[in-house]
């Protein structure tokens, strides 16, 4: 068993230069891995400051993956400095306005309205010139 890190300390290797990750309770110093990582290095870097273990099984690491782990083992998490379970807070949006539906009829009736009263005018325009 290797050094206990906290939470703290693991997110302060979040760089390319020296990006640690936490999957399944373990610490892994893949800084040596980042240019080598079939999915590029921003997948790694996005996964550091946290526990890192659903990203990886998510993707469906191969027997091999799982075994180059162990080149870069540097310690384990210590447990109760991970958060149990993240909020999740929705992007800002703005409110949706009922009302507005009312305005937007009332911008199409200004518009229609009067070419309707022009279509009329031409109409009978048009109907009285043939008629005399």
């Amino acid at each position: 068993m290797g050094k206990v890190f906290n939470l703290a300390e693991v997110s302060q290797h979040n760089n390319a230069k020296d990006c640690w990750l936490i999957i399944s309770g373990k610490v892994y110093d893949v800084t040596k891995f980042l240019e080598d990582h079939p999915g590029g290095d921003d997948v790694l870097l996005s996964a550091t400051g946290k526990d890192a273990t659903d990203d990886f099984e998510d993707v469906g690491h191969s027997s091999s993956a799982r075994a180059m782990l162990d080149e870069y083992y540097v310690g384990e998490i210590d447990s109760s400095t991970i958060p149990t379970s993240v909020k999740y807070t929705p992007p800002k949006q703005p409110h949706y306005n009922q009302d507005k539906t009312t305005e937007f009829i009332i911008k199409i009736l200004q518009f229609l309205v009067p070419l309707i009263i022009l279509g009329v005018a031409v109409g009978l325009r048009f109907y009285t010139k043939q008629s005399t």
